[in-house]
């Protein structure tokens, strides 16, 4: 089955994940139209796919040959194309939502549930080879996690036009949820804090959430996860943005250590030493996406509950605001 899609926002991700996908996929994905803030920028990317460029996305959205829309951008147009998609009854493919303001994520669910459309929303890491490859490792070699540290940099490139909390804040989300799926638990509670932006007191530029864990298959199991990201780098310092980046997980396990550099690099030591795993001839992450979310239209097979991950990522990030503001830790 080929899905008749278009493409509303391009988004950091377009060249690094979501075209070679596209690109990869066409014969599951035939991209109609593309429309972005940037006229030339939709242009040119609509041309590669022998796709349209339409002034609007209103009526390209409803045309009856459109099957799903790919929102890959925070515009000007908020939320208005996710409810144009609604209305006209299209699948909705997100990779927007963790970076909306609290009122537009709880319009966005809102709107899922009213107009119950398919719909998918990125959540990366854990379609990553090294993250399959390590709950594999997990369930053969090292055991269950104890103690889980993320730190992600967030760099010029990486950025956008949102303000740097709700940058920072689809980072910590999408984290968190990592997280939550490598210990295959629930979060207990959790302890925040973060360092204001000099130049603008009300935005951040750094925030940290201590997560504890109860393990679904031992209730008595505690992991802990320290998850950070922080956009303090600046375009400036190009030396700096370049050098010896952490791992972007690491993993005490009861057996063993794993660090994972994404998204197909796992080193893990045991008793027996030092073992490096590389995953270069896996998939891709973009096409792993995809091709869930054509697996979703094509037969209902979704292997996870997204509106259930997402409330989940969301009520952390709310009660990070919470602890922060109160000092102090947030039980659920």
């Amino acid at each position: 089955m080929v899905l008749h899609i278009g493409v509303v926002g391009l988004g950091c991700d377009w060249e690094s994940r979501h075209r070679p996908a596209l690109h990869s996929l066409q014969d599951r994905f035939k991209v109609e139209f593309i429309c972005d803030e940037v006229a030339l920028r939709a242009r040119n990317a609509a041309s590669q796919f022998n796709a349209m460029a339409p002034n609007g996305f209103r009526r390209a959205i409803s045309a009856d040959h459109i099957d799903a829309v790919f929102l890959l951008d925070q515009q000007w147009s908020g939320l208005l194309p996710m409810q144009s998609a609604c209305a006209a009854g299209k699948a909705v493919y997100l990779n927007t939502a963790l970076e909306m303001d609290a009122d537009s994520q709880s319009e966005l669910v809102r709107l899922i549930e009213t107009t119950k459309v398919p719909f998918m929303i990125e959540f990366p890491r854990r379609f990553a080879p090294a993250t399959i490859r390590l709950k594999e490792l997990i369930a053969t070699q090292l055991g269950q996690p104890k103690l889980i540290f993320c730190h992600h940099r967030i760099t010029p490139a990486n950025g956008s036009s949102s303000p740097r909390s709700l940058i920072i804040q689809r980072y910590l989300a999408e984290i968190f949820d990592w997280c939550r799926y490598i210990v295959d638990g629930k979060p207990e509670s959790l302890f925040s804090v973060s360092y204001p932006r000099a130049e603008q007191p009300n935005d951040i530029e750094y925030q940290m959430l201590s997560v504890d864990f109860q393990s679904k298959e031992d209730p008595a199991r505690r992991v802990v996860a320290q998850i950070s990201a922080g956009t303090y780098l600046r375009s400036d310092w190009p030396e700096a943005v370049s050098f010896r980046p952490p791992a972007a997980m690491q993993v005490c396990c009861e057996n063993g250590i794993a660090f994972i550099d994404l998204p197909n690099t796992l080193i893990w030591f045991n008793g027996a030493g030092r073992h490096m795993e590389s995953l270069e001839g896996e998939r891709p992450v973009g096409e792993r996406l995809l091709a869930s979310f054509h697996r979703l239209l094509e037969n209902g097979n979704h292997h996870f509950d997204c509106l259930n991950e997402f409330r989940e990522s969301t009520r952390v990030i709310q009660a990070a605001r919470q602890s922060i503001a109160e000092n102090r830790r947030i039980v659920f």
